[in-house]
């Protein structure tokens, strides 16, 4: 596509659209920090104004790609907790899979989702914010219905036993994300043994 059809075909209102996928595709390849709204109108071939009409700045961009991976990931999740095939036990254990799954799958998303460079910098939008603490109390739910089927253990606050179980999930994608356990051949092992952990906590007390 030329530049002059780039411009044609982005003035039906998927403009914005299209500088989402290809800013997520500068990121996967450059990382966050190669990505910049100059660069991002170059590519889509419009003029480097235009991709203010749809964000205010760079990390109004990085907002919504986050806001745009929570909701994918959520959509993940809401089907394995549909599926009537399943019971509490599988669905836990598909939880945990997917989690981990979209973490590797979606390194860049998940970084933008999880990391400091919009959180620790206090400029994660307010629909981001929104969204993210959405993600996490539906997590909460999940974790009170298995305790109520038995899944996981009962005497735990249902609240902090989300906050445990999500800090190991996260901890154990980092690690596989950032390079510092590469054997994700042996991940579903390790994910076995998570499963095994969070299931007989607190069975002792």
């Amino acid at each position: 596509m030329t530049t002059s059809d780039s411009k044609s075909s982005y003035h039906h209102g998927d403009l914005r659209d299209g500088l989402l996928q290809a800013a997520m595709e500068i990121i996967q390849h450059s990382g966050i920090e190669g990505l910049s709204m100059r660069k991002l109108a170059d590519r889509v071939g419009v003029s480097r104004t235009a991709p203010y009409h749809h964000f205010r700045d760079k990390q109004s961009l990085l907002s919504e790609l986050a806001l745009q991976g929570f909701r994918h990931y959520g959509q993940q999740v809401e089907q394995i907790v549909n599926d009537r095939a399943l019971d509490a036990e599988q669905h836990l254990n598909q939880f945990v899979q997917a989690y981990l799954r979209f973490a590797l799958q979606h390194p860049q998303s998940y970084e933008l989702m999880f990391g400091q460079t919009l959180w620790k910098s206090g400029q994660a939008s307010e629909a981001l914010r929104s969204e993210a603490y959405a993600c996490f109390q539906r997590f909460v739910v999940l974790v009170e219905y298995w305790q109520q089927q038995g899944v996981l253990p009962a005497e735990a606050e249902a609240l902090r036993f989300a906050q445990v179980v999500w800090s190991m999930l996260h901890g154990l994608s980092r690690l596989v994300i950032d390079g510092i356990y590469l054997e994700s051949s042996s991940l579903d092992a390790i994910t076995e043994t998570l499963l095994g952990l969070i299931k007989q906590q607190l069975k002792t007390k």
